[in-house]
């Protein structure tokens, strides 16, 4: 498998952009083989200023002689892209798929060849490196177009393999998932606010506490229920707390708009066709 081919990303959206500021962060492959698409000029300017990747206006251009293609583009958007690049790419390429909700048979329709597929759901931790991305393969990917895929997203966070069915509840809970965090944290610093701290002192606490928090569920391997009950002394603070989010239904609400988050995953490929 080869190292050293280039990476075209077609669409330089929020997740475009997140994924070529790992990927060139990481070092994996240096700026001029990374090529950026987009229709919008602007922006591949800012892209290209930003990082010093190669930019082009044509998605034709971007993928020739491309190792993966990453197609990142918005949903309504991938039918006139594929129209454009479909009868261009060849089963020597590798298509990573991060558009939410298209299936990889959506995809292959419009591929005049046996081209292999995989579709991820990555989310927008993958600029510092700690994305988390669901990973499935379409008809014709292969181990090695699977590990390919991996490779790539190894530099920007971790994945997991998953039935492509599941991909839609991996968007609703790790796609959608920093803005679950994002609105707790926000919710925590409004709190310490009103409590009487600065606002620069109620972030600093909430952020290294979400962060600590993370680094323990994971480099310790707790579990939530474990380390909930760690912190949570009989007749204490803690408790106190955790019963008023209880009554508030916090638990049923994060049930309930992860499973939204999924239907609204599902009525988008729909949509897509």
């Amino acid at each position: 498998m080869s190292t050293g081919g280039t990476i075209a990303i077609l669409g330089a959206g929020k997740m475009g952009e997140a994924l070529i500021a790992g990927l060139v962060s990481s070092g994996w492959r240096p700026p001029g083989q990374i090529v950026a698409a987009d229709r919008r000029a602007e922006r591949l300017a800012e892209i290209s200023g930003r990082f010093g990747v190669r930019t082009t206006e044509s998605n034709a251009e971007a993928v020739a002689g491309a190792e993966i293609v990453v197609i990142a583009v918005k949903p309504q958007d991938m039918e006139v892209l594929l129209t454009e690049i479909g009868s261009l790419l060849t089963p020597d390429q590798t298509v990573l798929s991060i558009a939410a909700a298209i299936t990889t048979r959506a995809i292959e329709r419009h591929l005049a060849r046996p081209v292999p597929v995989v579709r991820s759901m990555p989310n927008t931790a993958a600029t510092v490196h700690e994305g988390m991305a669901g990973i499935s393969p379409g008809a014709h990917a292969r181990e090695e177009h699977l590990r390919r895929a991996e490779e790539l997203l190894a530099h920007v966070g971790r994945t997991v393999r998953v039935p492509e069915p599941q991909l839609d509840a991996v968007t609703a809970v790790s796609g959608s998932g920093p803005a679950y965090f994002a609105l707790l944290a926000e919710s925590m610093i409004e709190a310490g606010i009103l409590l009487g701290l600065p606002r620069e002192t109620a972030t600093d606490l909430v952020v290294q506490t979400m962060f600590g928090t993370a680094k323990l569920l994971r480099d310790e391997k707790m579990h939530p229920v474990e380390l909930r009950e760690s912190v949570t002394s009989p007749g204490g603070t803690t408790i106190a707390a955790i019963r008023e989010l209880e009554q508030a239904g916090v638990r049923a609400a994060f049930l309930n708009a992860i499973q939204a988050a999924m239907s609204r995953s599902r009525e988008i490929a729909a949509e897509a066709g």
